[in-house]
């Protein structure tokens, strides 16, 4: 009987530890499939992460970090905040897609600016997909900058979805085509009207699928283009090319310095070494500079006029204003010497020995290197687009924008401030200035009278509405459209119409 109970006490507990046997590697098994489970759940999400397509970064919005409790929390501030209203994208154009628009763009910041506006403008009028254009990185100015480094990409792409449909780079299939050598190649025509890009462009794109533009500047005919036309140039250029964050918020460290000490005008002083090698404007250099400057021009074969007579291009208004010829314009204008003057510029050539007019005149005279630290502009270094992206900035806050030279930047800068209200923009008038200035210098003119004589010549040039000056069969010299893009802009009195431009 005690056997008995023995064995039937010990085979209940042999049973019991065959059952917990099986239980434990049960739950082994569950145990494994979970991790294993786990493991691969996190190894999409990490492969989600690595791709740049919206849907894959839209999988993961909102997700607190796994890893801190402070992230968690600045995550849901953000999306509880009211100060920070979720994006509303506009919504996407539906349009049977013509084919692929590359574009490069030649020139420097501003000039490819505008050609990029341009060049989205065509894009939507040919129902075409246009891949980000490639920036000029073989100009004078060697920047190796590509678009993404200056402009916010991203920002470009998704604010202009509702016109065209904006790539990074071309499909695989496309792209292996053009590999294949399966691309046309071309220059556009200047000043072309935008039938020119449907009639003659077009059917390249339907043909080819692909075609590459490989000059971009003034392709776009200033005038009697359709009103959406100039009006999507416009939107391009004051709201979709906006600068990098890195860029915009050094912007606003300068300004902030400067507005802390008052109020500051920009001067945009055109006087580098390359505009007065390529004007052949050598007036008040000495004779080694001006054989230093005409070895520069012979050197590079696309500037193709070699032989300047730089007095007469000084009479006709062609060439930047000197620094000294400056300094003695703003002073017969009344600029208060006590204001600060920041100089939107490169290196200015012949150094402090050619700023001294300007700098005795005016004291307060800063640059971006004397307002900010080394290390502030120590990834701008040897990236000019980068720099004059800065200067770009500063300009649109000044109080006054004066240019001495009608080049890209002035023009463009010009344009912008008109939209941002009409500031004030003294747009010098350079032939006429040269001669006041040589009959003051050799007492033809009193100081007073040559004050005068300048006051009232600018009186009407301070960036007031206008209408653009027209001169058909003439395009080089009409006025640019992106100075004054009136078709964009209000006039002052709703109730008068816009005058006329004329020509000085």
């Amino acid at each position: 009987m005690g056997l008995k109970t023995r064995t039937a006490f010990g085979g209940d507990r042999l049973e019991r530890l065959r059952n917990g046997g099986m239980v434990s590697r049960s739950r082994i098994k569950l145990w494994m499939i979970r991790a294993t489970t786990s493991i691969l759940l996190w190894t999409c999400i990490v492969q989600l992460t690595a791709f740049s397509e919206p849907w894959g970064l839209l999988v993961l919005k909102g997700w607190p970090s796994c890893f801190s409790q402070k992230s968690a929390s600045v995550a849901l501030d953000v999306q509880l905040s009211p100060e920070l209203p979720l994006r509303v994208l506009p919504p996407k154009r539906v349009y049977k897609n013509n084919g692929y628009l590359m574009v490069s763009c030649n020139g420097g910041l501003n000039q490819m600016r505008a050609a990029i506006c341009d060049m989205v403008a065509i894009a939507r009028y040919l129902n075409v997909t246009l891949i980000v254009p490639e920036l000029d990185k073989t100009s004078f100015w060697n920047d190796p900058s590509e678009f993404k480094d200056i402009f916010d990409v991203d920002h470009f792409i998704t604010s202009l979805r509702d016109e065209v449909r904006i790539l990074k780079e071309l499909p695989p299939r496309v792209k292996r085509r053009v590999e294949l050598g399966i691309i046309y190649t071309m220059p556009p025509i200047s000043w072309s009207d935008i039938t020119y890009y449907h009639n003659q462009i077009l059917p390249l794109i339907q043909k080819y699928k692909v075609v590459h533009l490989n000059k971009t500047d003034a392709r776009l005919a200033n005038n009697d283009q359709p009103i959406d036309i100039q009006r999507l140039r416009c939107r391009v250029n004051f709201s979709a090319l906006k600068f990098t964050p890195q860029i915009e918020e050094l912007g606003r460290k300068v300004i902030k310095i400067l507005r802390q000490k008052g109020p500051f005008i920009v001067l945009h002083l055109r006087y580098e070494m390359d505009m007065l090698a390529f004007s052949g404007c050598t007036h008040g250099c000495n004779t080694e500079e001006v054989e230093e400057l005409t070895r520069m021009r012979y050197a590079y074969p696309w500037w193709k006029e070699k032989i300047i007579d730089s007095d007469s291009k000084r009479k006709e208004g062609l060439c930047p204003l000197t620094p000294e010829e400056t300094a003695m314009t703003l002073r017969a204008l009344d600029i208060d010497q006590n204001i600060q003057i920041y100089v939107a510029a490169g290196e200015i050539y012949g150094g402090e020995r050619r700023l001294s007019s300007l700098t005795s005149s005016y004291p307060n005279f800063v640059r971006k290197e004397t307002l900010l630290e080394s290390t502030d502009l120590r990834y701008f270094q040897n990236h000019s687009s980068q720099m004059a992206a800065l200067d770009y900035l500063v300009s649109l806050e000044s109080d006054i924008f004066v240019p001495t030279y009608d080049g890209n930047m002035a023009k463009v800068v010009e344009g912008h401030r008109r939209y941002l209200g009409y500031k004030k923009t003294i747009l010098l008038e350079r032939r006429l200035l040269v001669d006041l200035i040589d009959n003051y210098t050799s007492g033809s003119l009193t100081w007073d009278e040559f004050s005068t004589a300048v006051k009232d010549a600018h009186a009407e040039r301070m960036g007031n509405p206008i209408k653009r000056l027209m001169i058909p069969d003439r395009p080089k010299e009409e006025d640019y459209f992106y100075a004054n893009p009136w078709e964009c802009l209000q006039p002052q009195n709703d109730d008068e119409p816009f005058p006329l431009s004329s020509s000085i």
